[in-house]
C-alpha cells in the first residue's frame, strides 16, 4: 500500500512539473483544491494506464525496442500520456495534452521527474 501511495505522489509531482513547464499540457479548475484533486485523480489514472496498457504496448512493439535501442520508449510514454489525456476527458477531468510532440516533451519531463521522485521518496524496499 505504501508503494502505491509513493508512486501516486511521484506521478502527481511529475505531472505537475510537466503542466508547469509545457504550455500545451493544461489542468484547469475553479479553485486550488479542485485542481489538486484533479491532479491526484489524473495521477491515479496515469498510474493505471502505465500498469495495464503500457506492458501490452511494450510487448507488441518489442522488435521496435530492439531496432531503436530503446528510444521507442519515449514514443510509448508519449502515447500513454495522450491516452491518459483522452481518458481524463471521458471521465470529465480537466486535464488535456494537445498534440503528439507536446506529449513527447511532457513524457520526457515526467520520466525525469518521476525518476528523481522515486529516488527521494521511500518505498517498500527501504
Amino acid at each position: 500500500m505504501k508503494n502505491f501511495v509513493v508512486k501516486t505522489i511521484a506521478n502527481a509531482a511529475a505531472l505537475a512539473v510537466a503542466i508547469w513547464l509545457v504550455k500545451n499540457i493544461t489542468l484547469t479548475g475553479e479553485s486550488t483544491g479542485k485542481k489538486a484533486l484533479t491532479l491526484v485523480l489524473v495521477a491515479l489514472l496515469f498510474g493505471v494506464v502505465n500498469f495495464v496498457v503500457k506492458p501490452v504496448v511494450k510487448l507488441l512493439s518489442f522488435p521496435l525496442f530492439i531496432l531503436t535501442l530503446g528510444l521507442i520508449t519515449l514514443v510509448v510514454n508519449a502515447l500513454m500520456l495522450l491516452l491518459t489525456s483522452w481518458l481524463a476527458d471521458k471521465l470529465d477531468l480537466s486535464f488535456h495534452v494537445e498534440g503528439f510532440w507536446t506529449a513527447v516533451v511532457g513524457a520526457l519531463i515526467i520520466s525525469v521527474v518521476s525518476w528523481a521522485m522515486h529516488i527521494v521518496l521511500p518505498d517498500d524496499k527501504d
